[in-house]
């Protein structure tokens, strides 16, 4: 279900949250459960939502902008005006298919770093809206993936963690300036 929140799909010089970025603790801390859906929370929708489109992303999760909150804006297509982002408030998986992909993945608080991440190709969750309606979602493709990886944050996760192939990441961490002791691996 798509966002009822207007924000207009284009880059501010200075957009209103700071990103933060691989080897930053605050990644890596768990967000807590959003209480209460009221204005605050919609506000700070609206602010994430254009920090994510002003640095070219398709999603974003509180975490990256040192927001311990349950909660992600996603829009696959950010250059399509008619389709409204997607808001995911305490968002929980139900299911995930057993089929798996392998696909390439960036994240705005680890710049110019692409690699191939495996993860199930489909997913259902239930989240709340930006009113606090409850929800559920089936996913597949890119969205399944982008909730997979947005709602990884809110665990204190990076993509990079799930990374198979340690030489490459050492090696596309160490070219864009990043450390690779700030990779934290999942089982």
């Amino acid at each position: 279900m798509p966002s009822e929140i207007a924000v207009e799909k284009k880059k501010l010089k200075n957009p209103p949250l700071t990103l933060h970025y691989l080897g930053d603790r605050v990644l890596r801390q768990d967000a807590k459960r959003i209480a209460k859906v009221d204005d605050e929370i919609r506000q700070l929708v609206r602010e994430m939502l254009q920090t994510m489109y002003s640095s070219d992303g398709i999603g974003l999760a509180a975490p990256q902008v040192g927001i311990h909150k349950q909660l992600i804006v996603i829009d696959c297509e950010p250059d399509n005006p008619a389709n409204p982002p997607l808001v995911l408030i305490n968002p929980t998986i139900k299911q995930m298919s057993k089929e798996v992909c392998v696909a390439q993945e960036g994240c705005l608080s680890i710049p110019n770093v692409y690699l191939d991440v495996k993860r199930p190709e489909a997913v259902e969750i239930a989240y709340k809206d930006e009113y606090g309606r409850p929800k559920t979602l089936k996913a597949t493709d890119l969205l399944s993936r982008c909730i997979q990886h947005e709602m990884d944050h809110l665990k204190g996760v990076v993509f990079v963690d799930r990374v198979d192939n340690s030489l490459t990441l050492a090696q596309e961490l160490s070219k864009n300036g990043f450390s690779y002791q700030a990779v934290k691996p999942v089982a």
